[in-house]
């Protein structure tokens, strides 16, 4: 499954964490979708994994949300030399800008029906 693909992660019941990627691409993204699914593989095969969701619009603007067991599993993430070697060609490359939020996910609905009112 390509990184374009990707729609609705299968959750498992809260709590766990998500990583919220937002970002800007700059006009030069030769490399980018390999790398992004290259990572979205590698980020697969890590302990605490879950699932991932993306999506990306016409003016270049994604949000990639991963979802993690726990603050270990991000922080070893995190620390992959693959992943590092990315982030650093993200920051000289490919991102304008970017913002990052980790959150702990204690509640969830699914839909279109969501939770009882």
């Amino acid at each position: 499954m390509s990184f374009d693909e990707i729609r609705f992660a299968p959750l498992p019941e809260p709590p766990y964490y998500a990583v919220i990627f937002t970002n800007q691409l700059t006009s030069t993204v030769q490399g980018y979708e390999q790398m992004a699914d290259k990572m979205v593989e590698l980020a697969e095969q890590q302990d605490g994994y879950i699932g991932v969701e993306s999506t990306r619009d016409a003016f270049g603007v994604g949000i990639t949300v991963s979802y993690w067991r726990d603050e270990s599993a991000i922080s070893a993430w995190k620390a992959d030399v693959a992943h590092l070697m990315a982030q650093k060609l993200g920051k000289t490359r490919w991102y304008a800008q970017y913002h990052l939020r980790v959150a702990k996910v204690e509640r969830a609905y699914s839909g279109p029906e969501g939770r009882d009112i």
